[in-house]
């Protein structure tokens, strides 16, 4: 069935158990993935991936594993991302379970209303089909400062409209940047922390420029033009920004890989990304999703993920240098590929 209008959350924090299928789609993949990781909670279930294509070649393997007990006893719930028409068969054998033990949920781009698994999901009374839509500017910023709350920030005016335009109105890079913000702040729901513009500058949140710049020639591997401007910025570029420019453009191509993944080819990709990609970016970002596969992607985002949580350490390595390394080994993977 299709989820009615408002009533997403309380699907989201209080279940049916009756509902097997859980098929989260839509342009903002943020927002779909932001709601299956509440619904996980609402659960209180651990994450089992299961590959899309593994369901596609065993069309009966999502009903087995559904069906299935945890080894301790542990509630569980299969997790498909990307998911698309491919595993509708995989769906509609699981629906027709005689029981199951676990539910599934799957995370899907841009599908049209004509899609098999769009159209199985909406009709089927053990299922749950919600649409994700991109946020507009104002949705944007009440996205901002609803999740501010959460993270105990307190944002001073004009700051949730500047943080929502510099992470492109993506609710997954909104919320990795306030999460920074209340671990730099010190900050939580019980020990709210007020956040001005001064602050924003002083930790580089949505930095761009020459970060952006150094992130994209290592993906590209040039790595001959990386060196020279990793000599003309030494001393200038804020490591922690170029690390979180390099994360804002891998968060940009997971979700436009995915569509590739799905068989689109990667300028096709791009343009059903719409706003997300900035149009002079375009041409870069064709070439490093027909570059980048998704899980050598999900790795360099893990890798820069431990590189900055090192160098906010206190006994962190010389910044310069470790980001240097990382850069110039990311530039080396890109040339093989």
């Amino acid at each position: 069935m299709k989820s009615a209008k408002g009533t997403i959350g309380r699907a989201l924090d209080q279940p049916d158990s009756g509902i097997r299928f859980y098929l989260f789609y839509g342009q903002d993949e943020g927002q779909s993935r932001g709601h299956a990781d509440r619904l996980l909670k609402g659960l209180a279930a651990e994450k089992f991936v299961v590959p899309a294509q593994a369901a596609k070649s065993d069309p009966a393997l999502l009903a087995d594993e559904a069906s299935a007990i945890g080894l301790f006893g542990d509630r569980r719930a299969l997790w498909i991302e990307p998911a698309g028409d491919e595993i509708e068969p995989a769906v509609a054998a699981l629906l027709e379970a005689a029981a199951v033990e676990s539910p599934v949920i799957a995370i899907a781009g841009a599908l049209r209303k004509t899609s098999a698994l769009v159209k199985l999901t909406e009709a089927h009374p053990l299922a749950l089909a919600h649409i994700s839509y991109e946020l507009n500017e104002r949705e944007a910023e009440r996205v901002v400062e609803d999740l501010a709350r959460e993270e105990g920030l307190r944002l001073a005016p004009g700051l949730a409209a500047r943080i929502a335009s510099l992470a492109g109105n993506e609710r997954g890079i909104v919320a990795q940047e306030l999460a920074k913000l209340a671990l730099y702040a010190n900050a939580s729901a019980d020990a709210p922390k007020q956040i001005d513009r001064d602050v924003l500058d002083e930790i580089g949140a949505g930095a761009e420029g020459d970060s952006m710049k150094l992130g994209d020639l290592a993906l590209s591997g040039d790595a001959v033009r990386l060196s020279h401007e990793l000599d003309c910025s030494a001393g200038d570029a804020e490591p922690i920004s170029v690390i979180r420019a390099l994360q804002r453009r891998l968060l940009m191509l997971a979700p436009i890989r995915a569509r590739v993944d799905r068989g689109e080819r990667p300028h096709d990709a791009v343009t059903s990304a719409g706003k997300s990609v900035f149009w002079k970016d375009k041409d870069l970002v064709s070439k490093l999703v027909g570059q980048w596969d998704s899980s050598t992607l999900a790795r360099v985002f893990e890798r820069s993920g431990e590189l900055e949580r090192r160098l906010m350490s206190a006994d962190s390595p010389p910044a310069a240098e470790a980001l240097e390394e990382e850069l110039v080994a990311i530039a080396r993977t890109a040339r093989r590929k």
